[in-house]
């Protein structure tokens, strides 16, 4: 049986200004599986991702939707209900409560003055208890921190109630506790709700940590693409990012580590 798809990119030549970016750029996401983008800045990774969400008009190639739908003929509201993207940075709004601010993802679902939209308000609920900005609800978000903020906009998102989640390095501006619990969000999205997810990240080992499969690019053009032990390999990643780097293997739990090994890094002794 062949495994449904939720969204697809093919073939994908992407340009800005006449200079290539992306050439035959190629990804799939599928439902309840995570798929992380890596690779060196100017890669083409957000590139491919905003081309996924409509907002980077290809040259050539396709993107399409699980039955084989045309993403380009959808409509921005039909498209919005299937697809959702959260961008590195978003303008901040003045005086408006987060409530407010999540209850924007519930635009698709909307006729004129905000009506016609029965399930608004239990999504806005669940997408703030998701993300753990409840307590928040009243405060404006020009007085959010960046982690704060952030999360906020991933609220937003997730009220949009969409079955294909795209987002472009989710952890930035995040302390270490907020980027687990967003990664731990990411994962259970996909686990539990079944949604199709497709992530940047700069870290290689978050990569390998959620993904289901990793899409590796350089200088435009995937590199590999597979699952994470197949792409996050010590050869394809030292000549990717043009710096050695360790791959090891928890002898426990398999878990997959990666390690840049610069001039001043500090060795370890071998171990049998």
């Amino acid at each position: 049986m062949t495994e449904e798809i939720a969204l697809r990119g093919a073939e994908l030549c992407l340009s800005y200004h006449g200079t290539p970016v992306v050439t035959d750029g190629h990804i799939t996401l599928r439902p309840g599986h995570v798929t992380a983008l890596v690779g060196p800045n100017g890669s083409g990774k957000s590139t491919l991702l905003r081309a996924l969400a409509r907002l980077h008009l290809p040259d050539s190639g396709a993107v399409t939707l699980s039955g084989g739908a045309d993403a380009a003929v959808l409509t921005a509201r039909d498209f919005a209900r299937r697809v959702t993207l959260l961008t590195q940075s978003r303008p901040t709004p003045g005086g408006v409560r987060v409530s407010d601010v999540v209850g924007y993802g519930r635009h698709p679902y909307r006729r004129r003055w905000r009506a016609g939209d029965p399930d608004g308000a239990a999504a806005v609920a669940r997408a703030m208890a998701l993300t753990g900005v409840t307590t928040m609800v009243d405060r404006p978000v020009d007085e959010l921190s960046g982690g704060e903020l952030q999360r906020v906009w991933l609220a937003t998102c997730l009220a949009q109630d969409t079955g294909v989640l795209l987002l472009d390095e989710p952890t930035t501006f995040l302390d270490l506790r907020y980027q687990v619990e967003l990664l731990d969000l990411v994962r259970d999205l996909a686990d539990e709700h079944g949604v199709a997810i497709g992530v940047v990240l700069h870290d290689l080992n978050q990569a390998a940590e959620i993904a289901d499969h990793v899409v590796l690019l350089h200088g435009g053009r995937v590199r590999a693409d597979g699952p994470p032990a197949q792409v996050l390999t010590e050869s394809l990643l030292s000549e990717t990012y043009g710096i050695r780097i360790e791959v090891s293997h928890d002898a426990a739990t398999g878990a997959l580590a990666t390690r840049p090994v610069g001039r001043h890094s500090r060795t370890t002794p071998a171990t049998t």
